[in-house]
């Protein structure tokens, strides 16, 4: 399967509608694990009310999910031992980044390493599927 520039490009999207949404989708949940109903059911059709009545928490969700449907998209035109790979590690990164710059947590030098190593490897392995497919 050909793997394009373009296919990539949505992958990396993909990774960043992911990745940035992540830290508040976590904020906006915040205070769900205090609903409480008298069965499990109520307990859990409260807490769903909760979450999607909350803008805090649906708005970075559906965005989140607009992510998921590109992914779906770029699937049916991009090698899966591509865009599994890219997408995932890439979503770590994005996530830390979004974490960073909302001040939840300062970063380590290892955290630096370890994204470092995350753009090293994806890097490769896009270098290797443009290559092979060239």
């Amino acid at each position: 399967m050909a793997v394009t520039i373009d296919s990539l490009m949505y992958l990396v999207i993909v990774a960043m509608f992911w990745g940035a949404t992540n830290p508040f989708i976590k904020t906006g949940a915040i205070g769900v694990e205090k609903v409480k109903g008298k069965t499990s059911l109520t307990t859990f059709l409260k807490q769903m009310l909760f979450l999607f009545t909350n803008l805090k928490y649906i708005v970075p969700f559906l965005i989140n999910q607009c992510g998921s449907l590109l992914y779906v998209f770029v699937l049916g035109q991009t090698d899966l031992s591509l865009a599994v790979p890219v997408t995932n590690s890439l979503t770590f990164v994005f996530t830390a980044i979004a974490g960073w710059l909302k001040g939840e947590e300062k970063a380590h030098i290892n955290t630096y390493i370890g994204t470092l190593m995350i753009l090293l490897g994806t890097t490769m392995c896009c270098i290797d599927k443009l290559s092979v497919e060239v």
